[in-house]
C-alpha cells in the first residue's frame, strides 16, 4: 500500500500538467485565430452597403440590418459594387488577357457597300428586228438556213418570187416609157401601187434604174446579229405579214442580275457596273444598270437588275452566267462605324459590348445599318469615341446575360406583379402564432410562387379568424397578394387531421 500511494501521486501530477498544457495550447490557438480573422474581415467592412433587403421581396429596401418583416429570415445587404452597372460585368486585367479581349474605337466615316450579284446573259430586246413578207409569194432560195447563224448588215437572206410585183412594175415602166406625154401624177400613182404591193424604196430605185421587170427579189439583213428565229424554208408559200426572220443584235446585251431584296434599294438605274464571265477569264465588261424590274421572286426573295453591257466582239452570248459588281455612288454622309466582328446578332436584336474602363463592360443594344469591308454602320445606341469589344465579347455577353437574368428574376415586371396581385394561392401549414391582425404559419412549398417551405406572417381574413383555429393546428389556407410584401389570407380551415385531434 505504501508503494502504490507515491505512484498515484505521480499520475495525478502528470494529468494536471497535461491539462494545463492543453489549456495553454487552446488559448494560444484561439488568440492566433482571432489575430488572423481580424485583418481578413477588414476587406468585408471596406465594402459600402447601399441597403438591406429581403430576397423574397426585393423591391422593399431597409436602412438597417435585422429580421425581415415578411419572412422568418435575416435581411441581406446589397453592396455598391453589386448594385452598380446593372446587367454589366467586371473582369480583371489578367482574365482579360487570358480571354484575349480586344477593343476598338467607334469612329465616323463613309461606307460604300460592295454589292455583288450573279445573273444570266440575255438578248437586248431593244435590239431586235423582224423581217416579214410584204406580199404574197414563194421562197425560191435561202441564204441562211439555221437559227443562231450570224449575219452581217446587208447580207442576203432569201430570194422571193412575188407575182403581184410583176403587174405593178410593168405599169410603172409603161408610164415611164411614155416620157413627157405621161403626166407626173400618173407616174407618182404607179410608184404608189408598187409601194402598196410591198416593194421597198431601194427595190423601186433598182427597177427605175434597170428599166426591166424583176419578179424575184433578194431580201437582205437590215442589221447585224444572229438569226434568233427562222420562219422561212425553200419552196414554201408566204403570205403578207408572215415572219421570215427575227434578228437579234449582239452589239449590246443584257444581264439580268439577281439582287437580294435587302440591298436592292442601294442599286439605282444608271449605276456603273463591272461584269465577269467564267467562260471569259480575265475580261471585264463595263456597263450600266438600265432598270430595276418591279417584281420580286417569291422563292429567292430577289429582284432583277437589268444591266446593259457593250459587246463589240460578240463574246458574251445569251445563256452565259456572269458575276456583276455594282459600283456605289461616291461620297455620302458621315456615319458611325464599328468593326463587324464587334456586333453580336441574337436574331431579335443586335448587341455590342462597351468597355467603360477599369475592367467594366456593359452590353448595349444597337440598331445596325449597312455592312461592307468588315465595317458596320451603327444608327442608334453608340457615340463616337466609345470603346467596343471585338474579341472575346461572346464570353463577356454570356456573363452579363447571366447577371441580368438574376436581376430580372429578383425584380418582377409590372405585368407580373399585377398578375400576382390578382391570383390566389393555396397551401397547408401549421399555426405557430396568432396576433391581433396577423397569423404566423409554417407552410409547405408553394410551386406557383417558387417558394420553399418556410415560416412567415399573413394578414388575417377580412371577416376575422375562425374560432376553431388555434395555435398548433394544421390548416389549409388560401391567400392573395394585394400589394408588394403583403399576404392576405382569404380562407383558412383546419385540416381533417386537426379536426380528428380536436380538443373536447
Amino acid at each position: 500500500m505504501k508503494t502504490k500511494k507515491p505512484l498515484l501521486i505521480l499520475v495525478a501530477v502528470a494529468l494536471l500538467g497535461a491539462s494545463a498544457y492543453g489549456v495553454y495550447q487552446l488559448g494560444l490557438s484561439r488568440g492566433m485565430n482571432n489575430a488572423s480573422t481580424g485583418p481578413a474581415a477588414a476587406p468585408a467592412s471596406d465594402k459600402k452597403v447601399l441597403y438591406w433587403h429581403d430576397p423574397m421581396v426585393p423591391g422593399q429596401k431597409f436602412d438597417q440590418p435585422g429580421k425581415s418583416p415578411f419572412m422568418d429570415m435575416q435581411l441581406v445587404p446589397v453592396y455598391a459594387d453589386e448594385a452598380s452597372d446593372e446587367g454589366g460585368v467586371s473582369i480583371s486585367p489578367r482574365v482579360q488577357q487570358n480571354l484575349g479581349v480586344r477593343t476598338a474605337e467607334v469612329t465616323t466615316g463613309t461606307l460604300s457597300p460592295a454589292i455583288e450579284a450573279v445573273g444570266a446573259v440575255a438578248y437586248n430586246e431593244r435590239d431586235v428586228v423582224l423581217v416579214q413578207a410584204r406580199a404574197n409569194g414563194f421562197v425560191e432560195k435561202l441564204h441562211v438556213r439555221a437559227p443562231l447563224d450570224p449575219v452581217r448588215k446587208g447580207q442576203p437572206l432569201a430570194e422571193l418570187y412575188v407575182p403581184d410585183w410583176v403587174a405593178a412594175q410593168e405599169e410603172f415602166l409603161t408610164v415611164k416609157r411614155m416620157g413627157a406625154a405621161a403626166p407626173e401624177a400618173l407616174l407618182d400613182g404607179a410608184r404608189q401601187r408598187m409601194r402598196l404591193a410591198g416593194m421597198s424604196e431601194e427595190q423601186m430605185r433598182q427597177i427605175d434604174a434597170s428599166g426591166t421587170v424583176r419578179a424575184r427579189m433578194t431580201i437582205t439583213a437590215p442589221v447585224g446579229g444572229v438569226i434568233a428565229e427562222l420562219g422561212a424554208r425553200e419552196g414554201m408559200t408566204v403570205m403578207t405579214g408572215a415572219t421570215l426572220f427575227r434578228i437579234n443584235g449582239l452589239g449590246t446585251i443584257w444581264i439580268n442580275a439577281e439582287v437580294s431584296e435587302s440591298v436592292a434599294a442601294q442599286v439605282r438605274p444608271g449605276a456603273l457596273v463591272e461584269a465577269r464571265a467564267p467562260a471569259l477569264p480575265g475580261i471585264v465588261f463595263k456597263g450600266r444598270v438600265s432598270a430595276i424590274l418591279p417584281e420580286v421572286d417569291a422563292a429567292t426573295r430577289t429582284l432583277k437588275a437589268r444591266v446593259e453591257l457593250a459587246n463589240p466582239r460578240g463574246q458574251l452570248v445569251p445563256g452565259m452566267f456572269a458575276t456583276v459588281n455594282f459600283t456605289p455612288a461616291k461620297g455620302g454622309k458621315e456615319i458611325l462605324l464599328v468593326p463587324s466582328e464587334a456586333v453580336i446578332q441574337t436574331g431579335q436584336r443586335s448587341v455590342v459590348m462597351v468597355a467603360q474602363g477599369e475592367g467594366k463592360f456593359v452590353p448595349v443594344n444597337v440598331e445596325v445599318g449597312i455592312e461592307s469591308n468588315g465595317q458596320t454602320e451603327i444608327r442608334k445606341g453608340l457615340e463616337a469615341g466609345q470603346k467596343v469589344v471585338v474579341s472575346g465579347q461572346f464570353l463577356i455577353d454570356s456573363e452579363a446575360s447571366l447577371r441580368g437574368t438574376a436581376t430580372r428574376m429578383s425584380e418582377a415586371s409590372p405585368s407580373e406583379n399585377a398578375k400576382a396581385k390578382g391570383a390566389a394561392y393555396r397551401s397547408t401549414g401549421k399555426v405557430e402564432a396568432i396576433g391581433k391582425d396577423d397569423i404566423t404559419l409554417s407552410h409547405e412549398p408553394i410551386p406557383a410562387l417558387q417558394w420553399g417551405a418556410m415560416t412567415m406572417g399573413f394578414k388575417l381574413p377580412a371577416g376575422g379568424l375562425p374560432r376553431n383555429v388555434v395555435v398548433g393546428d394544421t390548416v389549409a389556407f388560401e391567400f392573395i397578394m394585394p400589394g408588394e410584401g403583403e399576404y392576405q389570407i382569404t380562407t383558412i380551415t383546419p385540416t381533417a387531421d386537426a379536426v380528428k385531434g380536436a380538443r373536447p
